[in-house]
């Protein structure tokens, strides 16, 4: 399975798009600094959004359609699943990760 994600800051103004295999792990890079430089300099390390897909080419198709979205779009996209806009890393593994949401 592949995840297409969001992250983004404390201060709700940064926004970050990926795609990886293992949500999990990848989250934990970008709050540790590794392989993630960007998301370590802006502290972006909220996940706020995910979406799973049983194709890579899938994955990589949403995260490139959403990054060329207006930043209104994304947080219109972001806010119909998780309106209280909550940390989701704990709820990765969930069947549905927004239903307290």
């Amino acid at each position: 399975m592949w995840i297409f994600y969001i992250l983004t800051n404390k201060r709700k103004t940064l926004l970050y798009t990926g795609a990886t295999k293992n949500l999990k792990k990848r989250v934990d890079l970008h709050v540790s600094g590794k392989e993630a430089l960007f998301t370590k300099k802006y502290t972006v390390f909220t996940l706020v959004y995910f979406e799973k897909f049983d194709d890579i080419s899938d994955a990589f198709k949403r995260e490139k359609q959403i990054k060329n979205w207006h930043k209104e779009w994304k947080w219109n996209l972001i806010k119909s699943k998780n309106p209280e806009l909550i940390n989701l890393y704990f709820k990765i593994d969930s069947v549905n990760p927004y239903e307290d949401s």
